[in-house]
Protein backbone atom coordinates (compact mmCIF):
# COMPACT_ATOMS: atom_id res chain seq x y z
CA UNK A 1 0.00 0.00 0.00
CA UNK A 2 1.17 3.47 -0.66
CA UNK A 3 1.94 6.06 1.51
CA UNK A 4 -0.80 8.71 2.35
CA UNK A 5 -0.97 11.90 4.37
CA UNK A 6 -3.99 13.46 5.10
CA UNK A 7 -3.40 16.92 6.79
CA UNK A 8 -6.02 19.05 7.87
CA UNK A 9 -4.95 22.61 9.08
CA UNK A 10 -6.10 24.63 12.13
CA UNK A 11 -9.71 23.40 13.02
CA UNK A 12 -12.34 25.00 14.96
CA UNK A 13 -13.84 23.56 17.87
CA UNK A 14 -11.07 23.00 20.28
CA UNK A 15 -8.69 25.99 21.87
CA UNK A 16 -4.84 25.64 20.70
CA UNK A 17 -2.49 24.65 18.64
CA UNK A 18 -1.72 21.18 17.73
CA UNK A 19 -1.40 18.53 15.19
CA UNK A 20 -1.73 14.52 14.88
CA UNK A 21 0.23 11.72 13.32
CA UNK A 22 -0.77 8.67 12.96
CA UNK A 23 1.32 5.94 10.81
CA UNK A 24 -0.27 2.84 9.62
CA UNK A 25 2.38 0.01 8.74
CA UNK A 26 0.64 -3.74 7.89
CA UNK A 27 -2.74 -2.57 8.86
CA UNK A 28 -1.09 -1.80 12.39
CA UNK A 29 -0.45 1.87 13.65
CA UNK A 30 3.09 2.02 14.63
CA UNK A 31 2.84 5.54 16.07
CA UNK A 32 -0.22 7.97 17.11
CA UNK A 33 0.84 11.36 18.54
CA UNK A 34 -0.47 14.23 20.02
CA UNK A 35 1.57 17.08 18.31
CA UNK A 36 1.33 20.21 20.79
CA UNK A 37 3.54 23.28 19.92
CA UNK A 38 1.50 25.89 21.64
CA UNK A 39 4.18 28.07 23.47
CA UNK A 40 4.30 27.59 27.25
CA UNK A 41 2.84 30.33 29.38
CA UNK A 42 4.96 29.82 33.05
CA UNK A 43 2.05 30.71 34.98
CA UNK A 44 4.02 29.06 37.86
CA UNK A 45 6.92 30.79 37.49
CA UNK A 46 4.85 34.26 37.36
CA UNK A 47 3.07 33.24 40.94
CA UNK A 48 6.75 32.52 42.31
CA UNK A 49 7.32 35.47 44.82
CA UNK A 50 3.38 36.91 44.58
CA UNK A 51 1.69 36.95 47.82
CA UNK A 52 -0.61 33.68 48.20
CA UNK A 53 -3.27 35.68 48.38
CA UNK A 54 -2.81 36.63 44.55
CA UNK A 55 -3.12 32.89 43.54
CA UNK A 56 -6.70 32.38 42.54
CA UNK A 57 -6.57 35.92 40.20
CA UNK A 58 -3.46 35.39 38.29
CA UNK A 59 -4.25 31.20 37.83
CA UNK A 60 -7.91 32.61 36.63
CA UNK A 61 -6.02 34.07 33.47
CA UNK A 62 -4.80 30.77 32.84
CA UNK A 63 -8.32 30.10 30.76
CA UNK A 64 -11.29 31.99 29.85
CA UNK A 65 -13.47 29.06 29.63
CA UNK A 66 -13.11 27.41 33.20
CA UNK A 67 -11.06 30.28 34.96
CA UNK A 68 -13.47 29.56 38.37
CA UNK A 69 -11.43 25.98 38.43
CA UNK A 70 -8.25 27.34 38.71
CA UNK A 71 -9.32 30.28 41.14
CA UNK A 72 -11.12 27.24 43.59
CA UNK A 73 -8.41 24.76 43.03
CA UNK A 74 -5.75 28.21 44.10
CA UNK A 75 -8.05 29.22 46.91
CA UNK A 76 -8.15 25.54 48.15
CA UNK A 77 -4.68 24.80 48.39
CA UNK A 78 -4.04 28.51 50.16
CA UNK A 79 -6.45 27.62 52.81
CA UNK A 80 -5.46 24.07 53.65
CA UNK A 81 -1.54 25.44 53.93
CA UNK A 82 -3.20 27.89 56.13
CA UNK A 83 -4.43 25.73 58.13
CA UNK A 84 -8.24 27.49 56.76
CA UNK A 85 -11.63 25.66 56.39
CA UNK A 86 -14.25 27.33 53.97
CA UNK A 87 -17.74 26.01 55.29
CA UNK A 88 -21.76 26.31 54.99
CA UNK A 89 -23.00 28.62 53.04
CA UNK A 90 -19.63 29.89 51.50
CA UNK A 91 -18.91 26.42 50.81
CA UNK A 92 -22.19 26.23 49.12
CA UNK A 93 -21.46 29.70 47.11
CA UNK A 94 -18.31 28.10 45.82
CA UNK A 95 -20.32 25.03 44.72
CA UNK A 96 -22.70 27.58 43.46
CA UNK A 97 -20.08 29.33 41.02
CA UNK A 98 -18.69 25.47 40.10
CA UNK A 99 -22.09 24.68 39.09
CA UNK A 100 -22.19 28.20 36.68
CA UNK A 101 -18.95 27.02 35.17
CA UNK A 102 -20.31 23.63 34.40
CA UNK A 103 -23.37 24.60 32.75
CA UNK A 104 -21.58 26.91 30.36
CA UNK A 105 -18.91 24.79 29.46
CA UNK A 106 -20.66 21.72 28.69
CA UNK A 107 -23.38 23.73 27.13
CA UNK A 108 -20.78 25.25 24.77
CA UNK A 109 -18.70 21.93 24.02
CA UNK A 110 -22.01 19.64 23.58
CA UNK A 111 -23.79 22.46 20.97
CA UNK A 112 -20.85 24.44 18.97
CA UNK A 113 -18.07 22.61 19.60
CA UNK A 114 -18.79 18.40 19.23
CA UNK A 115 -22.19 17.90 18.26
CA UNK A 116 -21.57 19.33 14.76
CA UNK A 117 -19.16 15.86 14.30
CA UNK A 118 -21.77 13.58 14.67
CA UNK A 119 -24.17 15.12 12.30
CA UNK A 120 -21.81 15.67 9.85
CA UNK A 121 -21.35 19.50 9.78
CA UNK A 122 -18.14 21.48 9.10
CA UNK A 123 -19.38 23.94 11.94
CA UNK A 124 -21.55 25.27 14.67
CA UNK A 125 -22.95 27.73 11.84
CA UNK A 126 -23.95 24.62 9.53
CA UNK A 127 -25.78 23.19 12.83
CA UNK A 128 -27.61 26.55 13.73
CA UNK A 129 -29.21 26.38 9.83
CA UNK A 130 -30.40 22.94 10.01
CA UNK A 131 -31.14 22.33 14.10
CA UNK A 132 -31.80 26.23 15.23
CA UNK A 133 -34.03 24.92 18.50
CA UNK A 134 -31.55 22.53 19.54
CA UNK A 135 -28.82 25.45 19.09
CA UNK A 136 -30.69 28.38 20.85
CA UNK A 137 -31.67 26.06 23.53
CA UNK A 138 -28.09 25.23 23.86
CA UNK A 139 -26.95 29.36 23.60
CA UNK A 140 -29.91 30.02 26.55
CA UNK A 141 -28.29 27.08 28.72
CA UNK A 142 -24.69 28.36 28.40
CA UNK A 143 -25.94 32.52 29.47
CA UNK A 144 -27.97 30.94 32.56
CA UNK A 145 -24.54 28.98 33.41
CA UNK A 146 -22.93 32.72 32.76
CA UNK A 147 -25.20 34.46 34.55
CA UNK A 148 -24.64 32.28 37.79
CA UNK A 149 -20.71 32.65 37.14
CA UNK A 150 -21.37 37.07 37.02
CA UNK A 151 -23.21 36.98 39.92
CA UNK A 152 -21.74 35.08 42.19
CA UNK A 153 -17.98 35.86 40.62
CA UNK A 154 -18.23 39.05 39.97
CA UNK A 155 -17.96 39.08 36.30
CA UNK A 156 -18.15 36.45 33.11
CA UNK A 157 -15.36 36.00 31.95
CA UNK A 158 -12.07 35.69 35.14
CA UNK A 159 -14.33 36.37 38.04
CA UNK A 160 -12.77 38.94 40.61
CA UNK A 161 -15.04 37.87 43.41
CA UNK A 162 -13.69 34.75 44.64
CA UNK A 163 -10.72 34.89 47.37
CA UNK A 164 -8.67 32.71 49.51
CA UNK A 165 -10.92 32.44 52.21
CA UNK A 166 -14.22 32.87 50.20
CA UNK A 167 -15.47 35.94 48.45
CA UNK A 168 -15.00 39.91 48.29
CA UNK A 169 -18.87 39.89 48.31
CA UNK A 170 -21.85 37.49 49.15
CA UNK A 171 -24.78 37.31 47.25
CA UNK A 172 -27.85 38.52 48.61
CA UNK A 173 -31.21 35.86 48.69
CA UNK A 174 -32.63 38.09 46.49
CA UNK A 175 -30.20 38.42 43.84
CA UNK A 176 -29.95 34.28 44.08
CA UNK A 177 -33.49 34.00 44.18
CA UNK A 178 -33.63 36.08 40.42
CA UNK A 179 -31.80 33.23 39.27
CA UNK A 180 -34.34 30.65 40.03
CA UNK A 181 -36.90 30.44 37.07
CA UNK A 182 -34.30 30.22 34.57
CA UNK A 183 -32.65 27.17 36.12
CA UNK A 184 -36.17 25.67 35.85
CA UNK A 185 -36.13 26.18 32.73
CA UNK A 186 -32.78 24.98 32.69
CA UNK A 187 -33.87 21.69 34.11
CA UNK A 188 -36.34 21.00 31.61
CA UNK A 189 -33.41 21.81 28.57
CA UNK A 190 -30.81 20.06 30.12
CA UNK A 191 -33.55 16.69 29.99
CA UNK A 192 -34.05 17.77 26.58
CA UNK A 193 -30.43 17.80 25.69
CA UNK A 194 -29.47 14.40 27.05
CA UNK A 195 -32.48 12.26 25.07
CA UNK A 196 -31.30 14.82 21.63
CA UNK A 197 -27.80 13.68 22.20
CA UNK A 198 -28.88 10.16 22.85
CA UNK A 199 -30.30 9.76 19.50
CA UNK A 200 -26.78 11.10 17.59
CA UNK A 201 -24.76 8.16 15.81
CA UNK A 202 -22.04 6.40 17.99
CA UNK A 203 -18.72 5.22 16.86
CA UNK A 204 -17.86 1.80 18.32
CA UNK A 205 -14.87 2.10 20.71
CA UNK A 206 -14.91 0.62 24.40
CA UNK A 207 -11.42 0.76 25.92
CA UNK A 208 -10.76 -0.40 29.84
CA UNK A 209 -9.14 3.21 31.45
CA UNK A 210 -8.12 3.38 34.38
CA UNK A 211 -10.68 6.51 35.38
CA UNK A 212 -9.42 8.83 37.95
CA UNK A 213 -11.29 11.28 39.81
CA UNK A 214 -12.56 13.07 43.26
CA UNK A 215 -14.79 11.06 45.07
CA UNK A 216 -16.53 12.49 47.99
CA UNK A 217 -18.77 10.33 50.18
CA UNK A 218 -21.95 12.85 50.43
CA UNK A 219 -22.13 14.33 46.71
CA UNK A 220 -20.94 14.83 43.46
CA UNK A 221 -17.67 16.14 43.29
CA UNK A 222 -16.78 19.55 42.49
CA UNK A 223 -14.32 21.19 44.95
CA UNK A 224 -14.13 18.28 47.72
CA UNK A 225 -13.06 14.59 47.77
CA UNK A 226 -10.41 11.81 47.29
CA UNK A 227 -8.57 11.40 44.68
CA UNK A 228 -9.94 7.79 43.39
CA UNK A 229 -9.64 5.23 40.53
CA UNK A 230 -11.37 2.16 39.07
CA UNK A 231 -8.24 0.37 39.78
CA UNK A 232 -7.92 0.67 43.33
CA UNK A 233 -6.46 4.28 43.79
CA UNK A 234 -7.44 6.07 46.86
CA UNK A 235 -5.36 8.86 47.87
CA UNK A 236 -5.61 12.51 49.35
CA UNK A 237 -4.39 15.43 47.13
CA UNK A 238 -0.99 15.83 49.36
CA UNK A 239 -0.33 12.31 47.91
CA UNK A 240 -0.61 13.00 44.25
CA UNK A 241 2.91 13.25 43.14
CA UNK A 242 3.82 9.89 44.87
CA UNK A 243 1.67 8.03 42.73
CA UNK A 244 1.34 10.12 39.75
CA UNK A 245 4.22 11.69 37.48
CA UNK A 246 4.46 14.24 34.87
CA UNK A 247 7.32 13.63 31.77
CA UNK A 248 8.67 15.69 28.59
CA UNK A 249 7.73 14.15 25.19
CA UNK A 250 9.45 15.08 22.26
CA UNK A 251 6.89 15.98 20.14
CA UNK A 252 4.53 17.78 23.05
CA UNK A 253 4.94 21.39 24.96
CA UNK A 254 2.85 20.11 27.63
CA UNK A 255 4.04 17.92 29.79
CA UNK A 256 2.44 14.37 29.70
CA UNK A 257 0.93 12.41 33.14
CA UNK A 258 0.59 8.94 34.32
CA UNK A 259 0.05 6.74 36.92
CA UNK A 260 3.41 5.52 38.66
CA UNK A 261 1.95 2.15 38.47
CA UNK A 262 -0.15 1.73 35.47
CA UNK A 263 0.67 4.22 32.82
CA UNK A 264 -2.23 6.00 31.27
CA UNK A 265 -5.36 7.44 32.27
CA UNK A 266 -8.23 8.74 31.76
CA UNK A 267 -9.93 12.15 33.93
CA UNK A 268 -12.75 14.31 33.08
CA UNK A 269 -16.67 13.65 32.33
CA UNK A 270 -16.70 10.00 31.94
CA UNK A 271 -14.23 9.29 35.10
CA UNK A 272 -16.26 11.32 36.97
CA UNK A 273 -19.17 9.49 35.85
CA UNK A 274 -18.13 6.25 36.18
CA UNK A 275 -16.93 6.71 39.45
CA UNK A 276 -19.83 8.47 41.11
CA UNK A 277 -22.86 7.64 39.31
CA UNK A 278 -24.35 6.47 42.79
CA UNK A 279 -23.52 10.67 43.80
CA UNK A 280 -25.69 11.81 41.20
CA UNK A 281 -29.56 12.86 41.90
CA UNK A 282 -32.33 10.26 40.91
CA UNK A 283 -33.20 12.85 38.32
CA UNK A 284 -29.92 12.65 36.59
CA UNK A 285 -29.63 9.09 37.17
CA UNK A 286 -32.89 8.47 35.39
CA UNK A 287 -32.44 10.45 32.50
CA UNK A 288 -28.69 9.01 31.42
CA UNK A 289 -31.00 5.31 32.21
CA UNK A 290 -32.99 7.12 29.39
CA UNK A 291 -30.50 7.52 26.98
CA UNK A 292 -28.82 4.09 27.40
CA UNK A 293 -26.34 4.53 29.64
CA UNK A 294 -25.88 2.44 33.00
CA UNK A 295 -23.58 3.28 35.69
CA UNK A 296 -20.58 2.33 33.31
CA UNK A 297 -20.10 3.44 30.09
CA UNK A 298 -16.18 3.04 28.76
CA UNK A 299 -17.26 4.62 24.81
CA UNK A 300 -15.37 7.88 24.72
CA UNK A 301 -18.36 8.84 22.15
CA UNK A 302 -20.63 9.26 24.14
CA UNK A 303 -19.01 11.43 26.76
CA UNK A 304 -21.64 14.07 24.88
CA UNK A 305 -24.41 11.81 26.91
CA UNK A 306 -22.14 12.18 30.02
CA UNK A 307 -21.54 16.37 29.90
CA UNK A 308 -25.50 16.78 29.38
CA UNK A 309 -25.90 14.18 32.58
CA UNK A 310 -23.54 16.88 34.29
CA UNK A 311 -25.13 19.45 32.64
CA UNK A 312 -28.79 18.68 34.21
CA UNK A 313 -27.20 17.57 37.97
CA UNK A 314 -25.43 21.46 37.93
CA UNK A 315 -28.89 22.50 37.17
CA UNK A 316 -30.14 21.19 39.89
CA UNK A 317 -27.54 21.37 42.51
CA UNK A 318 -27.62 25.12 41.81
CA UNK A 319 -31.75 25.31 42.33
CA UNK A 320 -31.17 23.19 45.67
CA UNK A 321 -28.24 25.31 46.70
CA UNK A 322 -30.07 28.58 45.84
CA UNK A 323 -33.41 27.21 47.74
CA UNK A 324 -31.45 26.50 51.13
CA UNK A 325 -29.37 29.41 50.80
CA UNK A 326 -29.05 32.50 53.83
CA UNK A 327 -26.51 35.10 53.02
CA UNK A 328 -23.63 34.69 55.71
CA UNK A 329 -22.45 37.69 58.31
CA UNK A 330 -19.40 37.80 56.20
CA UNK A 331 -18.69 37.13 52.69
CA UNK A 332 -15.26 35.31 53.73
CA UNK A 333 -12.95 33.82 56.68
CA UNK A 334 -9.95 35.43 57.40
CA UNK A 335 -6.60 33.58 56.45
CA UNK A 336 -3.79 34.59 58.15
CA UNK A 337 -0.16 33.52 56.13
CA UNK A 338 1.92 30.67 57.55
CA UNK A 339 5.19 28.56 56.10
CA UNK A 340 3.73 25.48 54.52
CA UNK A 341 3.58 23.19 51.21
CA UNK A 342 -0.15 22.03 50.30
CA UNK A 343 -2.05 20.77 47.49
CA UNK A 344 -5.76 20.74 46.64
CA UNK A 345 -7.82 19.54 43.76
CA UNK A 346 -10.87 20.08 42.16
CA UNK A 347 -12.95 18.71 39.53
CA UNK A 348 -12.81 21.34 36.30
CA UNK A 349 -15.02 20.67 33.11
CA UNK A 350 -12.59 18.68 31.62
CA UNK A 351 -11.29 16.86 34.51
CA UNK A 352 -8.99 16.84 37.57
CA UNK A 353 -6.96 19.82 38.02
CA UNK A 354 -4.26 19.97 41.06
CA UNK A 355 -2.56 23.17 42.76
CA UNK A 356 0.11 22.23 44.80
CA UNK A 357 1.86 25.41 46.29
CA UNK A 358 4.54 26.08 49.21
CA UNK A 359 4.65 30.03 51.17
CA UNK A 360 7.04 30.71 53.42
CA UNK A 361 5.56 32.46 56.77
CA UNK A 362 5.21 35.81 55.38
CA UNK A 363 2.59 34.46 52.80
CA UNK A 364 5.15 34.37 49.81
CA UNK A 365 4.69 32.20 47.11
CA UNK A 366 8.08 29.49 47.05
CA UNK A 367 7.08 27.19 44.81
CA UNK A 368 3.73 26.36 42.81
CA UNK A 369 3.15 23.21 40.59
CA UNK A 370 -0.56 23.29 38.16
CA UNK A 371 -1.35 19.59 36.67
CA UNK A 372 -4.29 20.84 34.53
CA UNK A 373 -6.85 18.12 32.74
CA UNK A 374 -5.68 18.20 29.12
CA UNK A 375 -2.06 17.15 30.12
CA UNK A 376 -3.54 13.83 32.40
CA UNK A 377 -5.62 13.47 29.36
CA UNK A 378 -2.99 13.55 26.39
CA UNK A 379 -1.91 9.93 26.68
CA UNK A 380 -5.30 8.42 26.65
CA UNK A 381 -5.67 10.52 24.13
CA UNK A 382 -3.25 8.90 21.91
CA UNK A 383 -4.35 5.57 22.46
CA UNK A 384 -7.69 6.31 21.96
CA UNK A 385 -7.31 7.21 17.99
CA UNK A 386 -3.83 4.51 17.37
CA UNK A 387 -7.15 2.07 18.53
CA UNK A 388 -9.72 3.46 16.94
CA UNK A 389 -7.89 4.22 13.38
CA UNK A 390 -6.18 0.69 13.31
CA UNK A 391 -9.82 -0.97 13.70
CA UNK A 392 -11.40 1.56 11.01
CA UNK A 393 -8.48 1.05 8.26
CA UNK A 394 -11.47 0.72 5.89
CA UNK A 395 -12.57 3.96 6.05
CA UNK A 396 -12.14 6.45 3.52
CA UNK A 397 -9.02 8.54 4.43
CA UNK A 398 -11.40 11.79 4.60
CA UNK A 399 -13.83 9.46 6.94
CA UNK A 400 -10.94 8.39 9.23
CA UNK A 401 -9.48 11.79 9.57
CA UNK A 402 -13.06 13.38 10.55
CA UNK A 403 -13.67 10.58 13.11
CA UNK A 404 -10.04 11.17 14.84
CA UNK A 405 -10.74 14.82 15.07
CA UNK A 406 -14.32 13.69 16.64
CA UNK A 407 -12.18 11.44 18.76
CA UNK A 408 -9.47 14.16 19.84
CA UNK A 409 -12.86 16.47 20.48
CA UNK A 410 -14.81 13.46 23.03
CA UNK A 411 -11.82 15.29 25.45
CA UNK A 412 -13.15 18.84 24.55
CA UNK A 413 -9.17 19.16 25.49
CA UNK A 414 -7.75 22.70 26.33
CA UNK A 415 -4.42 22.90 24.09
CA UNK A 416 -3.62 26.26 25.19
CA UNK A 417 -7.06 25.98 27.17
CA UNK A 418 -9.70 24.81 24.07
CA UNK A 419 -10.70 25.89 19.85
CA UNK A 420 -8.03 25.43 17.46
CA UNK A 421 -6.82 22.16 16.75
CA UNK A 422 -5.90 19.44 14.46
CA UNK A 423 -3.64 18.75 11.88
CA UNK A 424 -3.73 15.00 11.12
CA UNK A 425 -0.82 13.26 9.34
CA UNK A 426 -2.17 9.73 8.46
CA UNK A 427 0.64 7.86 6.48
CA UNK A 428 -0.38 4.44 5.15
CA UNK A 429 2.36 1.84 4.09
Amino acid sequence: MKNKTITVDYLARVEGEGGLQVKVRGGKVTQAVLNIFEPPRFFEAFLRGRMFTEAPDITARICGICPVAYQMSAAHAMEAACGVAVTGQLRNLRRLLYCGEWIESHALHIYLLHAPDFLGYDDAIQLAKKCPDAVQRGLRLKKIGNSIVTLVGGREIHPINPRVGGFYKAPTMTELDGLADDLRWAVAAAQETIRWVATLPFPELERDYEFVALRHPDEYPLNEGLVVSNKGLEIGADEFFEHFAEEHVEHSTSLHARTKARGEYHVGPLARYNLNFDKLPEIAQQAAREAGLGPVCRNPFQSIIVRAVEVLFACVEALRIIGQYEQPEAPYLEVLPRAGTASWCTEAPRGLLLHRYSIDSAGLIRDARIVPPTAQNQKVIESDLADFVERNLHLSDDQLTWQCEQAVRNYDPCISCSCHFLKLDLQRE
